[in-house]
């Protein structure tokens, strides 16, 4: 593929099938190649080398407008599948830990906290060591 080529749909690891830029709407950049590499600009902003081997498809996903369409009402959302949104706050202390304060402004006192109590908003969840660190030029934004 020629540099500059917008691909989708592409592979981690040669013949195990697109993992990268799958969504509605998004695309990868293809910057530079050299040796066995490519260097590939993805839908997040990160820059990162993947094996010249590995397959992608040549274009944009389609469908980008999916963001823009307007449901309409709650129903519409009910009937995609998605379920309702509840904030922690409004929840009783044994479903979340944000739950059972009766001042709007708790969060002052308490970190912010998935249900599960894992530390929220801010918090890095990608391992210090992984073995990929090595083939990341730039990290997302």
């Amino acid at each position: 593929m020629p540099l500059g080529t917008t691909i989708h749909n592409i592979e981690f690891k040669h013949g195990k099938g697109g993992q990268l830029a799958r969504a509605a709407g998004a695309r990868a950049k293809l910057i530079a190649k050299e040796g066995k590499s490519a260097t590939l600009r993805l839908p997040s902003g990160e820059v990162r080398l993947i094996s010249q081997n590995c397959l992608a498809t040549v274009g944009q996903v389609g469908n980008v407008g999916v963001t823009r369409k307007s449901l309409g009402r709650a129903g519409s959302k009910c009937w995609l599948g998605k379920r309702p949104v509840v904030r922690g706050a409004a929840m009783n202390p044994v479903d979340h830990p944000h739950g059972g304060v009766k001042e709007k402004l708790q969060l002052e006192e308490k970190k912010p906290a998935t249900p599960w109590g894992y530390p929220a908003l801010g918090r890095k969840s990608r391992k210090r060591r992984k073995y990929s660190d090595s083939l990341i030029l730039r990290r997302r934004k």
